[in-house]
């Protein structure tokens, strides 16, 4: 069956992140997010991956090649991000017969999608705490009755999650009218597929839509958690190592260093010395973290330095990014509140007690930066030295 992976979106909710690097590719534990997708649909029986590419599409298309695990990878372009119908749509070129479509910005359960592309026409689910955000799917029997988008009042609590086993007819449907919001709707498609099949509800076990900052942290609490324990880069003799822990090859691990894991250290990464990592922590190709930092919870992606005497919590690191010594991140609230973050220029709450910083790719801090919790730094930006920085800038 081929599986059509929709990844041409600009993220722009995830913002500072996604400026120069699409969404989908963003890390999350040792493969970008979109590789955790095409991995799950590989696993589940795909024989060719059908990408639809769009923002910073070469990205994609150079960490997939013509193959991705033995199975070949055909690029399907959309030119403007119009929709999820649309995006299907760019790639209806390359379909013959029974197709399946997974979101690239999604996490799902592998177990689950194998389940999925076994069951014919076929929907995932996932109960939610609140159905309102997302298409909505009613059951009757043993097959889906209708689904809406984002009801006032949802009829139940199952969400849909963007991952379908479509027949061959559906390439047939895929023109369907703009939607209020302007773009063009893969729910519609669906609806129509539910109107001339029987299609079967597959509830996910898992599921996750990493859509903003703080989910990028949750994916990689979860991915990393996953990981077996291996070591095979340069650990010193000094260092204390619990957990699961990994340690790529041409990584290294310098004297007085404690990981307690889950934590991943991925290769050219140094660490030390007498750093404290702990929670869950990626630490990208090619970062140095150093004398006396401690790490909780966060994701440092790739290029990256917080080379001495900080503390970074719960937080998000872009690429090339350099903290001056001392620069230390707030990650709670004094009310005990949630801390709040601004996506898309609203003000929202991450649903967090405990959130660091979002730092977009170039960042500079001058020495003794103090970061408050949930702030943005944008691509680029900079501080002074001992400077308090309570707002986004």
């Amino acid at each position: 069956m081929q599986a059509v992976l929709l990844a041409a979106g600009q993220g722009t909710r995830m913002r500072p992140l996604t400026d120069s690097l699409p969404k989908p590719m963003l890390p999350v534990a040792d493969r970008p997010l979109l590789a955790h997708t095409a991995d799950a649909a590989v696993d589940a029986g795909a024989d060719e991956l059908i990408v639809v590419v769009g923002y910073e599409a070469d990205e994609v298309r150079d960490y997939f090649g013509e193959n991705y695990r033995g199975v070949p990878v055909t690029f399907a372009i959309q030119e403007s991000q119009d929709g999820t119908a649309d995006a299907v749509r760019a790639a209806e070129e390359y379909l013959d017969g029974e197709f399946a479509v997974l979101n690239g910005d999604n996490l799902y359960d592998p177990e689950s999608i194998e389940s999925l592309f076994s069951s014919g026409p076929a929907l995932a689910t996932f109960q939610v705490a609140d159905p309102s955000n997302y298409g909505v799917i009613s059951v009757e029997g043993e097959f889906v009755s209708s689904i809406v988008e984002k009801p006032t009042d949802p009829p139940t609590d199952l969400a849909n999650t963007g991952a379908y086993v479509f027949p061959a007819e559906t390439r047939e449907w895929l023109d369907v009218p703009e939607s209020e919001r302007g773009e063009y709707e893969i729910t519609d498609v669906v609806a129509r597929v539910i109107d001339e099949y029987d299609v079967t509800p597959v509830e996910l076990d898992r599921w996750l839509d990493v859509g903003r900052p703080w989910e990028l942290l949750e994916a990689n609490e979860w991915k990393l958690g996953d990981l077996d324990r291996r070591i095979d880069g340069e650990v010193s003799d000094d260092a204390d190592l619990r957990g699961t822990v990994v340690v790529e090859e041409g990584a290294t691990v310098e004297p007085g260093v404690v990981i307690e894991g889950p934590a991943l250290v991925r290769s050219s990464a140094t660490l030390g010395p007498n750093a404290y990592v702990r929670g869950a922590t990626l630490l990208g190709e090619d970062t140095h973290v150093g004398q006396s930092v401690e790490l909780k919870n966060t994701v440092v992606m790739a290029d990256s330095n917080v080379p001495h005497l900080s503390y970074v919590g719960d937080s998000v690191l872009g690429r090339d990014v350099n903290f001056g010594a001392g620069t230390n991140v707030a990650n709670l609230r004094h009310d005990g509140g949630d801390v709040r973050l601004t996506v898309k220029g609203d003000r929202v709450s991450t649903g967090r007690r405990k959130f660091g910083v979002v730092v977009g790719d170039g960042v500079k801090t001058g020495i003794n930066t103090s970061l408050n919790a949930g702030v943005t730094l944008s691509t680029g930006a900079s501080t002074t030295p001992g400077e308090v920085v309570t707002r986004d800038r």
